[in-house]
C-alpha cells in the first residue's frame, strides 16, 4: 500500500511539474527587445486631481485623476527594440505612460480580433491602462526604436507579465 501511495504522489508532482514548465512554454518571450529600469521609487496612498477651466469658453475640460490606496512602485524604464524586435503579449499589473523616443513602434491589443495596428512614432505618446490589457509592440521598422516609459503598480509587484498568444494576430 505505502508503495502505491508512493508511486501516486510522485506522478501527481510529476503532472504539477509538466503543468508549470507547459504554462510557462506557451508564453511569448520578448525577441530584439530590452528594457531598463532607469528610476524607481516607492509612494504611500496617492490622491491627485486636476481641473482646467478652458479659456475659450468652448466647455472643453481637462481632467486628471490618479488615487491609489496603499504602497505603490513607480518604475521609468528605457525599452528598445531591434528592427523585427517584439515585447512578446504581456500584461501589467498597473498602467503606463510610454512616448516613443525613436525611430516607431506598432501596438497590438490582445483583444483586438482585428489585429489592428497602432503605429507611434518618435514624439508621440501611448497609454497601456494595466490590469488585463494583454498587449505586444513590435519594431516593423528598418531601424532601431526606443522609448521611456513610467509605470505606476502596487508595490512589491512583478511589474510584467509573459502571457499566451491570444491568437488574434498571424505572427
Amino acid at each position: 500500500m505505502r508503495r502505491k501511495l508512493t508511486f501516486y504522489m510522485m506522478l501527481c508532482t510529476s503532472f504539477i511539474a509538466a503543468a508549470f514548465y507547459a504554462q510557462r512554454a506557451l508564453a511569448t518571450p520578448a525577441v530584439g527587445f530590452s528594457g531598463t529600469t532607469m528610476g524607481l521609487g516607492r509612494f504611500g496612498g496617492i490622491e491627485i486631481f486636476n481641473q482646467m477651466v478652458p479659456r475659450d469658453g468652448s466647455g472643453n475640460i481637462w481632467l486628471a485623476w490618479q488615487k491609489t490606496i496603499g504602497m505603490s512602485d513607480m518604475y521609468v524604464q528605457s525599452n528598445s527594440w531591434d528592427p523585427g524586435g517584439d515585447t512578446g503579449w504581456h500584461s501589467h499589473p498597473g498602467a503606463s505612460l510610454i512616448i516613443v523616443t525613436s525611430g516607431a513602434i506598432t501596438a497590438y491589443e490582445g483583444s483586438d480580433s482585428t489585429c489592428k495596428p497602432s503605429v507611434y512614432t518618435a514624439g508621440m505618446g501611448l497609454v497601456d491602462a494595466g490590469g488585463d490589457h494583454v498587449h505586444i509592440i513590435r519594431n516593423e521598422g528598418s531601424v532601431p526604436a526606443t522609448a521611456i516609459a513610467v509605470q505606476l503598480i502596487p508595490a512589491g509587484a512583478v511589474r510584467r507579465v509573459d502571457v499566451d498568444n491570444p491568437g488574434n494576430c498571424p505572427f
